[in-house]
């Protein structure tokens, strides 16, 4: 995957799903984590980043995904468990199957990175603004009706 350590700081290459379905949000977090984040996952070296969202929807929750469009590109830089991040990331539109078993609104998910069991859990977009969600540009951006392409900086640190 990339992700290097470089000048004190790790640089990695991200690739995000933003998956939304009758106005509500797909978001996930580790255990521990305060905080929301769109599913994906670091891109492989030679791999498409809309190839990492398919890979990745597949490992974490076990879903065909279609990729659609890329939605926004992100320089973010962010503190990590005491770890200086600087990160890349391409967000897509993804879709799930009309007959997939995470189209429930009510439920909440498991689902596997690595080691980790993952909470995947649907919010309405308009309540995304009290749901602490990472980065903090897609509060927003996913607001916005329609949708529409972006670059965005963010940066939690100088």
């Amino acid at each position: 995957m990339i992700s290097v350590h470089l000048q004190g700081q790790r640089f990695q290459v991200r690739a995000a799903a933003i998956v939304l379905h009758e106005g509500q949000l797909l978001v996930h977090r580790a255990p521990g984590d305060a905080y929301w984040a769109l599913p994906g996952g670091r891109v492989e070296v030679g791999e498409a980043a809309s190839a990492t969202i398919v890979r990745e929807m597949k490992e974490e929750l076990g879903e065909d995904v279609a990729c659609g469009p890329l939605l926004h590109i992100a320089e973010n830089f962010f503190d990590l468990a005491g770890q200086r991040n600087h990160e890349i990331g391409f967000y897509f539109l993804v879709s799930l199957a009309e007959d997939s078993a995470h189209l429930d609104k009510g439920r909440i998910y498991r689902g596997i990175e690595s080691h980790l069991e993952l909470e995947f859990r649907w919010f309405p977009i308009a309540e995304l603004a009290s749901v602490n969600l990472r980065p903090t540009f897609l509060h927003a951006s996913l607001a916005a009706d329609p949708p529409a392409f972006s670059h965005a900086v963010q940066r939690e640190y100088e």
